[in-house]
């Protein structure tokens, strides 16, 4: 009985502090690839702080349940009307993708910060970015902050032959889209990684999307004699 009433307690006092932590935004329009496991969501966040932009790519913590937090990567900020888009892939049941799944235009959405994820493409190495789905909304972001643009490439592994198509037909980006042979995508990755022989000098790497992936696709660059500075790595959970 006293655990119980301790734990709502508790229970109490962290909404009353989350509710003070949080900012508010509303959804613009929520595009379903198809089939509908992407999301491509359009989002309103009038006071969001995203100042970094263009030194460090940024992530926004959104709630996605009571208490529960997911990092989604906006693609792109449009400071003057305060706008941006997140892709979610929705192919599981975490909380990250029941919460992308059940928007709607018009719904209000909160988050508890914007962060930074220190994936800054600086210098003049070749940029070569490689992910999976949950990583799109983050490539098509290190894209933009790759200058020139001669200097970036990579690839993305993306399960279905659908969305490999959509994102070729929407996006002008030099990621190519490549079939998914195993669960994880790091088999399919590591496949076409070794066939493109990229120099281990002047080279830099950022890996982002599923833990299992970013860890197996580091470990072979290793393997292959890239330093630890030469690879950058972003996970993420469903």
């Amino acid at each position: 009985m006293e655990t119980s009433t301790l734990s709502k307690i508790k229970g109490r006092a962290a909404k009353l502090l989350e509710g003070r932590m949080l900012h508010a935004g509303t959804v613009l329009e929520v595009r379903h690839w198809q089939p509908c496991t992407m999301l491509e969501i359009d989002l309103h966040l009038p006071i969001a702080d995203m100042a970094q932009w263009a030194e460090n790519i940024p992530y926004i913590k959104f709630k996605v349940a009571d208490f529960t937090f997911r990092d989604y990567t906006p693609s792109g900020w449009d400071a003057e009307t305060c706008t941006c888009t997140i892709f979610v892939d929705a192919a599981h049941n975490g909380p990250g993708s029941l919460w992308a799944r059940n928007l709607q235009k018009g719904d209000n959405i909160s988050y508890i910060k914007v962060g930074v994820t220190r994936h800054c493409p600086l210098g003049t190495s070749t940029i070569i970015g490689l992910g999976d789905e949950s990583s799109l909304g983050h490539l098509l972001a290190l894209q933009q902050t790759v200058i020139p643009s001669g200097r970036f490439t990579g690839a993305i592994v993306m399960a279905n032959e659908g969305h490999r198509k959509l994102l070729g037909e929407y996006f002008p980006s030099p990621l190519a889209p490549i079939a998914r042979y195993d669960t994880y995508g790091h088999h399919s990755l590591i496949e076409w990684l070794v066939n493109q022989h990229y120099s281990l000098d002047n080279t830099l790497f950022y890996l982002a999307g599923n833990n299992t992936m970013v860890d197996q696709l580091r470990k072979l660059l290793k393997q292959q004699g890239y330093a630890s500075g030469q690879i950058k790595a972003q996970g993420f959970w469903s």
